[in-house]
């Protein structure tokens, strides 16, 4: 056995549990533990730490799940980075996992583990080196300066692991995953304070914060060009919702009976996002990397990305992957032809990016049609009216889950842009992965724990 794989098999790791299914209350107990562990450690303050200038990235900190200034400023950033760039090596065919086999899987799993924590102290290092995290400016050149600043690396390292830990404590403990929690939990914070917040505006001191209270401020105060801004931004959050919420409703049923049981038979659903979330938090997650990185070297003089004037990208490649707020500027009437392009650049590049990420997706999740043939024929199941043969049901699958995969790729895609450019309460993109998010643990809880459920919360589940 080789030195990398010794060391993928000695990875510390979350142990399973031992009974083969969970009760709801246990699955509850562990994910509102992580959750409380995740906003309890977003409370907890870099030691050390004087200049946040990445606290300004507030679209970065919800996609990346982190809290910039915090112990956990990394977010779930790395986990993420490393499912990209080991699916775009994997999928590009510079590194090879047998994906079929358990052992591939063991491989493939531990060694995105392996860069995960690569990439915790890589991005732990450039947070502070580069200047998004810093110690007191005047005490620069000291010796104090640089062990404050690998105090401060430390203390990331530290909340990047515990957060890779959370994440696995909640996929094998809880509902959904640690990734997909964070996102939620970070998004509808947000969502809450900037749709109910009474307190004042830090841009406008006599508007209120949320948009409910500055909506009824600026009717009273005879405003009407605030007020439909504030209305706008209202009905956008409530159309991604729903249109979310639509497209997540709809699936393919294929048709399949019992070999050995005549007459009875079940329909597998396929659902129209066939890869759910994971494309669009993929996306985001590059998106949001660009945007630091552009910072960090635009700090140091190498604007190769693209630059910001204050908070805003002002030019490069960050520019045109930022989505201008496309309704707000045709109510105030401020809209360019600049802007459209924007637009357009920016729904496409997440529509590509979704295929190409869901694509991946499919192929190493085990999705695609040959698992899941394998699955059907392990069940005892067999499409009506063909042979029992799984080379047969994997063509029969394929006809669908190819043209699921790319049609459900592009619609989330579109729908994560429109609603980013919509200017929505929150970002759009988090509005629409917090929507689906609740939407697949919703899913996932009446399929598998009604019977365990209180009966007030079974009959609210089922309503």
């Amino acid at each position: 056995m080789g030195f990398f794989q010794t060391l993928i098999n000695n990875l510390p790791e979350v142990s399973s549990p031992s009974q083969r299914r969970l009760s709801f209350k246990e699955k509850l107990k562990w994910t509102l533990i992580v959750l409380s562990l995740f906003f309890i450690l977003g409370l907890v303050p870099l030691f050390g730490l004087s200049q946040n200038s990445l606290q300004r990235f507030e679209f970065l900190s919800i996609i990346l799940g982190a809290r910039f200034g915090s112990i956990i400023s990394l977010g779930i950033g790395p986990i993420v980075t490393a499912s990209i760039v080991l699916q775009l090596l994997n999928g590009s065919g510079l590194v090879k996992f047998d994906l079929q086999s358990t052992e591939g899987k063991k491989k493939f799993q531990g060694t995105q583990k392996l860069l995960s924590i690569v990439f915790i102290i890589f991005e732990a290092g450039i947070y502070v080196f580069m200047g998004g995290l810093a110690p007191a400016a005047e005490l620069a050149g000291s010796s104090l300066y640089l062990q404050l600043e690998l105090l401060m690396i430390f203390q990331l390292i530290l909340g990047g692991i515990l957060i890779m830990f959370m994440d696995e404590v909640v996929s094998k403990w809880g509902f959904g995953s640690g990734i997909s929690l964070f996102i939620a939990a970070n998004v509808s914070e947000q969502i809450v304070i900037r749709a109910l917040s009474p307190f004042p505006s830090p841009t406008n001191p006599n508007i209120a914060t949320g948009a409910i209270p500055a909506l009824v401020q600026s009717l009273a105060a005879g405003d009407p060009q605030t007020a439909v801004l504030m209305f706008a931004a209202v009905m956008a959050t409530i159309l991604v919702f729903v249109f979310a919420v639509y497209a997540q409703s709809m699936k393919v049923e294929i048709p399949l009976s019992f070999g050995r049981v005549r007459g009875y038979g079940i329909r597998w659903p396929l659902n129209f996002i066939y890869t759910s979330n994971i494309p669009v938090i993929l996306v985001a997650a590059l998106i949001a990397n660009i945007q630091l990185w552009a910072r960090l070297l635009q700090n140091y003089g190498w604007p190769i990305l693209g630059s910001f004037a204050g908070n805003t990208p002002e030019s490069g490649l960050v520019a045109w992957l930022s989505p201008p707020n496309i309704v707000s500027g045709t109510i105030i009437g401020s809209i360019q032809g600049i802007d459209i392009a924007h637009s357009i650049v920016y729904i496409l590049f997440l529509m590509g990016g979704s295929v190409l990420f869901s694509w991946f997706w499919v192929q190493t999740a085990g999705m695609d049609a040959r698992s899941q043939a394998k699955q059907i024929m392990n069940s005892g199941l067999q499409i009506p009216g063909f042979r029992k043969d799984e080379r047969i049901m994997e063509r029969m699958l394929d006809r669908y889950i190819k043209p699921l995969t790319v049609m459900g790729a592009l619609t989330v895609g579109f729908l994560a842009a429109i609603a980013d450019l919509s200017g929505a309460l929150s970002n759009g993109t988090g509005i629409l992965l917090t929507v689906m998010i609740i939407y697949k643990l919703y899913e996932d809880i009446a399929q598998q724990h009604m019977m365990d459920m209180h009966p007030a919360l079974r009959r609210f589940m089922e309503g």
